[in-house]
């Protein structure tokens, strides 16, 4: 089952998609979904995982959200320190509204970058995270699916609209904000046996290396998925991504 919901705190209203069985309420293990950049809450994968979830287990739901500027969020602008913030609210969201007594993660690209940020930086609420086609190297993922023209108007200080469904004002903030912010220059050895990362040998987006060579440094299982590319847009390979990370988080 699912249903969409807001929630409002501290002068933000974030849209979420609650995915449980039953009874929300009577779930004390809750994942945490996690959208890549110009994405959204309401994809179809995302529904896919949120039902064969909350299918294989008892006592798990699934919440999923639109982050600043993306899908139904009202936000024009985009900028890392938000995003930050809404991840924050719908831990505590989970935790006090739902009691939730474990929480996980499943991210997406940029939603893994997040992730990283967010447990290096603020906290770490999580049993277990499964990252898929994570920003390890966001700034440069971003400036180089720019074109020439948007990274010299960016530099100048002018803002751009990026984006796919739905475009969003990025601006030289948010871009200063990912370049300061490389999460290569933390350790996550203490959470490592906790961490799982799935990633397509034919990403063109982000670089398997630098996943490889992260995974390696913290010691973090990464799965290679022969084919697969960034968005894993064929469905065998999705599937196959879905599969790894419901697994990840038996209880």
């Amino acid at each position: 089952m699912e249903k969409n919901f807001d929630i409002n705190e501290q002068g933000h209203s974030i849209r979420c998609k609650l995915f449980y069985d039953k009874n929300p309420h009577a779930a004390e293990n809750i994942v945490l979904i996690l959208h890549g950049f110009g994405s959204s809450k309401d994809l179809k994968s995302t529904d896919k995982f949120g039902e064969r979830l909350t299918t294989k287990y008892k006592n798990y739901a699934a919440i999923a959200f639109d982050f600043p500027a993306h899908g139904s969020d009202a936000r024009k602008k985009l900028t890392v320190a938000e995003c930050l913030t809404y991840i924050s609210l719908v831990v505590n969201y989970a935790k006090e509204k739902l009691h939730a007594k474990r929480l996980y993660v499943y991210a997406a690209s940029f939603g893994g970058y997040l992730t990283l940020k967010y447990i290096a930086e603020r906290e770490n609420p999580f049993t277990k995270i499964a990252l898929r086609a994570p920003a390890i190297q966001m700034f440069k993922a971003f400036q180089g699916n720019m074109t020439e023209d948007e990274r010299d108007k960016a530099a100048k200080g002018k803002e751009v609209m990026l984006g796919f469904e739905r475009k969003i004002k990025i601006g030289k903030d948010f871009l200063d904000e990912l370049e300061q912010g490389d999460i290569q220059q933390y350790e996550y050895l203490d959470e490592s046996e906790n961490i799982l990362i799935i990633q397509g040998n034919a990403d063109k987006i982000v670089d398997i290396a630098a996943s490889q060579a992260f995974a390696e440094n913290n010691m973090i299982e990464l799965i290679e998925v022969d084919g697969a590319d960034h968005p894993f847009s064929n469905p065998k390979h999705m599937d196959l991504a879905i599969g790894k990370a419901v697994e990840f988080f038996a209880p």
